[in-house]
Order: structure tokens, then sequence, then C-alpha cells
């Protein structure tokens, strides 16, 4: 038999709570994994040194003040800032919706790789007033841009989120066929 809902709903709650923090944690491991890798490579190395590692893979330190593929890397310094305030105001969406669907695993991991990058590349911005890079891939004369341990979370939290709504839409298709 079922326990009514005033019995279940605290034993729910701290399960909840837990699922929260538990998806917190993993955002702070992130971002101490990429802050402990941009320390390392940016005391080991001299800016735009390079240590070939494979015939297409380089570890090098190079210096970001813009977004991905320096995206306004040229302004003035506002967009330091700019960036600042646009993740302080994903991390307190980020934040919000962690809380409210910590049992989404797929949705939650997502988010919480964006955070820990979103708040590992803050870190940066705050403290350096750019990014550090030191992950570089290359093939003869093509190169991709230089990037980091958060640049990597937030893009693998970007496409598990586009894979979680790809299949929230398509079980909410069979949901409806089924009604049909």
């Amino acid at each position: 038999m079922h326990k009514p809902l005033s019995e279940t709903a605290p034993e729910l709650s701290s399960r909840t709570r837990r699922g929260f923090w538990l998806w917190l944690l993993l955002a702070v491991i992130i971002v101490v994994l990429d802050q402990q890798s941009k320390h390392y490579f940016n005391t080991q190395l001299m800016y735009t040194e390079r240590w070939n590692v494979l015939p297409f893979f380089d570890f090098t330190l190079l210096y970001n003040p813009g977004a991905a593929f320096s995206f306004l890397a040229g302004g003035a310094g506002w967009q330091k800032w700019f960036f600042v305030t646009i993740a302080t105001v994903a991390t307190v969406f980020i934040v919000y919706w962690l809380r409210r669907h910590p049992e989404q695993r797929l949705f939650c991991a997502a988010l919480t790789l964006i955070l820990g990058g979103a708040v590992g590349n803050v870190i940066d911005r705050l403290l350096h007033g750019h990014v550090v890079d030191f992950l570089l891939f290359y093939w003869k004369d093509w190169y991709f841009p230089a990037f980091n341990i958060a640049d990597v979370a937030i893009t693998c939290g970007a496409i598990l989120l586009i894979t979680d709504e790809f299949l929230r839409l398509r079980r909410q298709r069979n949901k409806e066929h089924a009604a049909d």
C-alpha cells in the first residue's frame, strides 16, 4: 500500500536536496580540474610556447580576452565584464534548474558541465583579465583555436543539453502517438 503524500514528501525532499548538492559538487570538481590545469600550464610554459604531444596536438599557452573563437577579443576591456555578467546570470539560472530538476540526470549533467566550465572561465577573467588556453589541435597549416578544460566542459554540456531536448521531444511525440 502507498504511503500518504505527507509521509513521502520529506523523503523525496531530502533525496532531491542530496541530488542537487551532488550536481553542485560535480561542478566544483570541474572548476578545480580546470583551474589546476590552467595553473600548471601558466607556470610551466612561456606565453605561446608549445610542447608537441602528437603530430596534430600540442600543449601551448595562449590567452583569450574574448569568448569562443576569440569572439570580441579585440574589445577595449569592456568584454571582460560583459562575459562575467553573462556567466553570472547563466549560473543563477543553472543553479535554479538544478535545484528544481535534480532527478533528470541527462539534463542536470549537461547543466553541471556548463556551470563548471562557465565558472572556471569566469575565475580566469576575474584573476587574469583573460582566459588561459592550452590545448591546441591542428593539421598541417590548419589550427583549431586553442581551448581549455572549461571549454571542453561547456561544449560537452551543450551537446548533452541538445541531446536531452531531442530525447524529450521524442518521448513527448511517442506519448502523443500512444494516446491516439
